[in-house]
């Protein structure tokens, strides 16, 4: 789920040229490429534009083509992983998922966010970095992705209890997507021990508020 977000605004634009051949994909995958290496290797503040080109076999004309500055190839990074993560959370939405037993629902839920992290350690050093540079709020592609978790929530909870109203279910999802974002991302803060133990917390929070909703028994 996505990293808690920014109070504040900011003004953002997005990728200046969105690449429509094969050979501008690739370009724009290996801009990207290079810039995360970098961005990890020497600091996002080292990073400079033409590092990126030069890496990326591109010449800075080229580069700017796609982004028009660094904050833009950092947001861009950001947004490939979320879209990364949100389709593994729809895998998890089979038709058998509408009948699986909660507490087994709720465990693969977090697991796959959770396990996102570690399957991807890079994504929370560009999610730190991106919140550290520019305001999550101003973001809308950003923004998008939880929205699309929440409504995707919504729809499933709605499938396995028709009684429930959408609009009741939405609110539902929208306070589970925002707790775990919360601790997900907290547990992230600290030791192997502490991270696990935070998560099996959040799992029986999750669990708890559901079955207010979702009794096993209905």
């Amino acid at each position: 789920m996505t990293p808690p977000k920014s109070s504040s605004s900011s003004n953002l634009s997005n990728i200046r040229r969105q690449p429509k051949q094969a050979r501008s994909r690739e370009r724009v995958k290996q801009i990207l490429d290079v810039a995360e290496q970098l961005f990890l290797d020497v600091g996002y503040e080292s990073t400079t534009t033409r590092a990126i080109a030069a890496q990326a076999n591109v010449s800075v004309g080229s580069l700017y083509q796609f982004f028009p500055d660094k904050e833009a190839i950092l947001k861009a990074l950001a947004i490939r992983y979320l879209h990364m993560q949100y389709h593994q959370f729809l895998d998890l939405h089979t038709p058998e998922a509408i009948h699986l037993p909660l507490d087994s629902y709720v465990d693969q839920m977090i697991d796959v966010f959770d396990q996102f992290y570690t399957d991807y350690p890079g994504s929370r050093a560009i999610f730190e970095q991106l919140l550290d540079t520019i305001t999550w709020s101003a973001i809308e592609k950003i923004d998008d992705f939880e929205y699309r978790v929440t409504d995707e929530l919504a729809r499933f909870f709605h499938a396995r209890k028709p009684s429930l109203s959408l609009a009741h279910c939405e609110r539902i999802a929208m306070v589970i997507t925002k707790i775990t974002a919360e601790l997900l991302w907290l547990s992230l803060r600290g030791d192997h021990t502490f991270r696990q133990e935070l998560i099996a917390e959040t799992k029986l929070l999750i669990r708890s508020y559901l079955q207010h909703y979702l009794p096993e028994d209905n």
